[in-house]
């Protein structure tokens, strides 16, 4: 296994820790008033679903960001995802309505996941740079410790904040490379071969800075 493999895998897995974390937020709202035995099994069956389609999801993005332009489209909106990670007060769980029955637990976990995870879809996708094996390890390694280790993860980021620009900037590091695998800009590129390994730092010190200030902004507001 090379080293530029295990790093891709790596940078997957944190994208879907970082973007994660509401995903156990549903299960458990969506499951809490079911007997335990029933519980369990709608953690698994509604988990396993969601595994299954998000995979799904992320070999269709693969593909389809090999259309033209769609590299930096993408690109450029995963920019903007990792902005809002910095600068949004978070998705809005409160209608997320917790169920009676197995089946209806299931689709509530399902439906919510893939609402909730287009931006998880998107930064794989750009990521794995073509490689759905890539796309495949990172969600089977990633989906268990968000499930299990949600309330600890969790519990990070609220004792340690800063630990949500250390994922924003993985997407930032992330949507700097989608933007330099654009085909149609390989002739810019090559004429300024520096960009290579300036651009992705680039885009990583403008998003921080930008939910930087923008926090700034907020907390100034805030106590006024």
């Amino acid at each position: 296994m090379d080293l530029d493999f295990l790093m891709s895998v790596l940078i997957i897995i944190g994208i879907d820790i970082v973007l994660g974390g509401d995903n156990a937020i549903v299960i458990a709202l969506a499951s809490r008033n079911l007997p335990e035995k029933q519980r369990n099994k709608a953690i698994f069956l509604g988990t396993g679903l969601a595994i299954v389609i998000r995979i799904l999801l992320t070999i269709v993005a693969v593909y389809l960001l090999q259309i033209p332009f769609l590299q930096l489209v993408g690109g450029i909106l995963l920019l903007f995802i990792a902005y809002n990670l910095l600068a949004d007060e978070g998705d809005d769980l409160s209608n997320i309505k917790a169920s009676t029955t197995l089946m209806a637990a299931v689709r509530t976990i399902v439906f919510a996941d893939i609402v909730m995870g287009f931006d998880n879809v998107l930064a794989i996708a750009g990521a794995a740079e073509g490689h759905i094996i890539l796309v495949v390890l990172g969600l089977l390694v990633s989906v268990p410790i968000i499930i299990w280790g949600s309330k600890l993860i969790l519990t990070f980021m609220e004792r340690y904040p800063s630990l949500v620009y250390v994922g924003a900037g993985i997407l930032a590091y992330t949507a700097g490379k989608m933007i330099l695998h654009e085909h149609r800009l390989a002739n810019f590129f090559a004429q300024y071969p520096y960009l290579d390994f300036a651009l992705p730092i680039i885009t990583v010190i403008a998003v921080l800075s930008a939910g930087y200030i923008m926090n700034q902004i907020k907390m100034k507001k805030a106590h006024n």
